[in-house]
């Protein structure tokens, strides 16, 4: 197939792939089959790279692998809980946010939050709620399969905005499939209990999560899809 003549057919296919994607957080138990993530994950691997370096490394697990990673990682959640002191112990290895919250971010990142929790009756002083959504990023939103992402060290901060091409890539494959996924930022503090887990060696960082299955279309947080601002307010026309 010649990538340079290759004419899209359905166009809007595309698009509605793209429009589509959303970060799920409720999935059914439906497994999804190992050729099937081979399929996305060989599509995700023409995303562009620096000097086509390709510098993703992707950890898939399923059945007793994942399982032991969420009760792993969610006692440690809890653990942080009860002696707010562990957390310390668990640091990113990069910052995936500001140290300092500027606006209009801080006010994106609040509306986020807060129409999630409302959506799910979640108060702001419910803080034993909040704790249980927050874990359901450790239990993958209980989608069947979970993918950890790292990179080596010795690589560059352009590798990052290689692997955003790379994991976008991926999910709109995924929307091809009928399946859904979630980005998970939210494991990277516990990299040290993930990494030894899935096998990676002393050499990697972890970049972030995903969960990856099938939506559950009845659940109501599902029903959460966060605003996009116009083009024109990101946007300037240089003449």
């Amino acid at each position: 197939m010649s990538q340079v003549s290759t004419r899209i057919q359905d166009p809007a296919s595309v698009a509605a792939a793209i429009e589509s994607r959303f970060s799920a957080r409720a999935f059914l138990p439906t497994p999804v089959p190992r050729a099937t993530v081979e399929r996305l994950l060989a599509l995700a691997a023409r995303a562009p790279s620096g000097t086509n370096t390709q510098p993703w490394k992707v950890y898939v697990l399923q059945g007793a692998a994942r399982d032991g990673l969420v009760d792993k990682v969610c006692a440690a959640h809890d653990a942080i809980r009860a002696d707010p002191g562990l957390a310390a112990e668990y640091r990113e290895e990069y910052d995936y946010y500001p140290q300092q919250w500027v606006s209009p971010y801080i006010d994106r990142r609040r509306e986020n939050g807060w129409s999630l929790y409302g959506l799910l009756g979640i108060g702001k002083g419910d803080k034993d709620r909040m704790h249980a959504q927050h874990q359901r990023n450790f239990r993958f939103f209980d989608a069947p399969v979970g993918l950890i992402f790292t990179v080596d060290k010795v690589m560059g901060r352009g590798s990052l905005v290689d692997y955003g091409m790379f994991l976008q890539t991926l999910m709109v494959a995924a929307r091809a499939e009928g399946l859904h996924t979630c980005p998970q930022a939210a494991w990277n503090g516990f990299a040290r209990i993930i990494l030894p887990h899935v096998g990676a060696g002393p050499d990697e960082m972890l970049v972030c999560g995903m969960a990856l299955g099938h939506a559950d279309e009845a659940a109501l947080v599902n029903g959460f899809h966060t605003p996009r601002e116009p083009v024109a307010a990101f946007t300037r026309w240089v003449d």
